[in-house]
């Protein structure tokens, strides 16, 4: 809305002083043209917005310029400035208004606070693209307009149609009791009911969603907590689930637990390393939890998954022993 983007102009000049229409326009998301306008429009609302010419000019706010927002004390917005630098907004849809915000929070500052503030948020990083062996952690993409309308279905409790592609399936248009949003590991899902029964969509295979008028039949509450560890629950233990036998340098176990549904035992062998007795989403699951762990663990059992593996290292063996080609 063009309300929210005239605050949003006036907190980054109030923020960082003078800025090129350029630059004002690549912080907002919008034309130089529009940015112009924008301006146009301060100054007639009364906003102190002058321009100065040359290489280094730009727009600026008279000295003294203080917009109306509501205090905050600096607890109070360093705790928001950290939990608006987390990525789950971006899974719903929200990233351009948490931006948005943040500038807003900033600004709601005592003046004496907001060096403070924004020297602290600079000394903290939560949720890096990269861990420590540089792998990137990449967030699933969802089209801002078919998050907005998945939002707007959830919080006006309407039913909602989905096109949706279920794995290794092609895409299908489903109508749905949208009850709730959750995101982890910056993958955002959404729980719903579906002819009365509980149903998980991840929000990356929702191709074009449409809310509808008829309201949705849901609880008027919902504990999501509750409802996401029940579903886990059932995911864990449906499916082709697989049980292995694994023997693991102790430095890896806590790579092949993260990977694995349930740890069913364990006990320490005589030259310290650990045998697990672990299970598995599938065969395909399996095998790739193992494969990545390389010569720190072993499986033991079942022997279809060790002849995988074995057959997987003597295809990777061969082609090194050939020279490569020019």
């Amino acid at each position: 809305m063009r309300a929210d983007r005239l605050v949003s102009l006036v907190l980054l000049l109030r923020q960082r002083g003078r800025m090129s229409a350029t630059a004002l326009a690549r912080e907002l998301e919008v034309s130089t043209r529009t940015v112009l306008r924008d301006v146009e429009a301060l100054s007639a609302a009364g906003v102190p917005v002058y321009s100065e010419r040359g290489r280094h000019g730009g727009f600026a706010l008279l000295p003294g310029f203080r917009t109306e927002l509501t205090g905050l004390n600096h607890d109070e917005a360093l705790a928001l400035l950290i939990a608006g630098s987390r990525r789950g907004a971006q899974a719903f849809g929200l990233g351009s208004a948490l931006a948005s915000a943040m500038l807003k929070v900033v600004d709601a500052l005592p003046a004496n606070y907001q060096d403070i503030a924004a020297g602290a948020a600079q000394r903290l990083l939560i949720d890096p693209e990269t861990d420590l062996l540089s792998r990137r952690l990449v967030a699933e993409e969802v089209p801002d307009a078919v998050a907005a309308e998945i939002r707007r279905a959830v919080f006006a409790g309407h039913r909602l149609r989905i096109r949706y592609a279920a794995a290794d399936q092609s895409p299908k248009w489903r109508t749905v009791d949208p009850v709730g949003l959750v995101t982890v590991r910056d993958q955002g899902y959404l729980l719903a009911k579906r002819s009365g029964a509980d149903r998980t969509y991840r929000l990356s295979r929702i191709s074009a969603a449409e809310e509808l008028a008829e309201p949705a039949q849901r609880p008027d509450r919902v504990d999501l907590d509750r409802a996401w560890q029940e579903r886990s629950t059932r995911f864990r233990s449906g499916g082709d689930q697989v049980t292995v036998l694994v023997r693991v340098n102790p430095s890896r176990r806590e790579e092949l637990v993260g990977t694995a549904l349930a740890v069913l035992a364990e006990e320490t062998d005589a030259d310290g390393r650990l045998r697990l007795e672990v299970t598995f989403q599938d065969r395909r699951h399996a095998e790739w939890a193992l494969w990545q762990l390389a010569t720190g663990a072993e499986a033991l059992a079942p022997q279809w998954l060790r002849a995988a593996l074995r057959d997987r290292a003597a295809a990777i063996a061969a082609s090194y022993e050939r020279p490569p080609e020019s």
